[in-house]
């Protein structure tokens, strides 16, 4: 369980990587228009913004209550 202090944190936290998440989005896409686009550098966002979405996961599931069946 979280105290209300690392709920606040988790939050504004997970905000800000929702907000890297979007950027990266539209990064990758603009980069994929630009001909020809940098294979690599697409590559290493791509990976970046999955690694941000697990952290996201992670955040989102720790700030979610216990469910009992």
């Amino acid at each position: 369980m979280l105290s209300e202090e690392q709920t606040t944190e988790a939050r504004a936290t997970l905000e800000e990587l929702n907000v890297e998440h979007r950027d990266l989005d539209l990064v990758i896409d603009h980069l994929l228009l630009s001909p020809p686009p940098d294979e690599l550098l697409v590559r290493r966002l791509k990976k970046r913004k999955l690694l941000l979405k697990d952290r996201i996961n992670q955040l989102e599931s720790a700030l979610e209550p216990d469910v009992q069946a």
